[in-house]
């Protein structure tokens, strides 16, 4: 019987420490209906279709809630991916690019129905019905919630290694898959310039990344070896255009997509520069 007591002390543990959204953030809002719980293998039951958006971003467990007031009805969920890079790259996948980033956990952003961050591992996100502007409330809930939910506020590492001048830092994203539409470029952080695209490609080893740089190489035309980071090349490809990809310890990273009369080279420079 001891050793019963201790197994349910240590599931309330773990559930205690596992956000669970509920209405009490604002008052005057009740829970309508029982929580809920998704998983990877049934996410696809809530999401009506949707759910790869979010599997693809190694998404593991969702608990959500739905709140009304009167005739409104928010419903909130607080979905747990593997990572805060990953939890990070789906609210930027989810954000509106015409809208400000907020400071609300790592990043975050209200729109008249509807808000999101991100913090640590977690994606919270809430949508109001009916159409109308309830980002007062919305806002509210999200402020609330960002200082229940564990974890850093961080951004991924990598985000801050894209050199500034000629960056469009809105374009910062991660990729969750096929990186430069390359199937072993598995996942990465991927940033738009004026002229060309700079990517960061994490590996779990120095090893693994320099197989890594081995393949792309045997994948693209015109390549030249380079002195530059741990092993380099570059490159005048049919596809990928101009490009100049080194390797640092367990990252990948360059610029490619440039056109003829840009050498990158010194692009390619300035972004190890930035990698520490």
């Amino acid at each position: 019987m001891r050793a019963l007591g201790v197994i349910l002390a240590a599931g309330a543990l773990l559930s205690a420490a596992e956000p669970t959204p509920d209405c009490s953030a604002v008052s005057g809002w009740t829970q309508k209906g029982p929580l809920r719980t998704y998983v990877g293998e049934n996410l696809f039951e809530y999401m009506n279709g949707n759910s790869e958006g979010y599997l693809v971003y190694n998404f593991k467990k969702m608990n959500g809630v739905t709140c009304t007031k009167g005739e409104v009805e928010l419903v909130f969920d607080i979905s747990e991916m593997e990572s805060p890079d990953f939890a990070w790259g789906i609210f930027v996948s989810n954000r509106d690019p015409n809208r400000p980033v907020e400071r609300i956990g790592t990043a975050g952003q209200v729109q008249p129905r509807r808000g999101i961050f991100a913090k640590d591992k977690y994606f919270v996100e809430i949508a109001a019905n009916p159409a109308g502007d309830h980002s007062e409330t919305l806002r509210a809930f999200l402020t609330y919630w960002e200082k229940k939910i564990p974890g850093s506020t961080k951004l991924p590492e990598a985000v801050n290694w894209f050199p500034e001048e000629g960056l469009n830092k809105d374009s910062i994203r991660m990729v969750p898959e096929s990186v430069l539409g390359m199937r072993m470029l598995r996942r990465g952080f991927q940033a738009q310039y004026e002229k060309g695209l700079a990517i960061i490609v994490p590996e779990s080893t120095p090893e693994a990344a320099s197989g890594l740089i081995a393949k792309f190489k045997d994948r693209v035309s015109g390549v030249k070896p380079l002195q530059l980071g741990d092993e380099a090349f570059q490159a005048d490809d049919k596809y990928l255009g101009r490009l100049c990809i080194f390797r640092k310890g367990r990252f990948l990273a360059g610029f490619a997509k440039l056109p003829q009369d840009i050498d990158p080279v010194p692009l390619a420079q300035k972004l190890l520069a930035r990698m520490p």
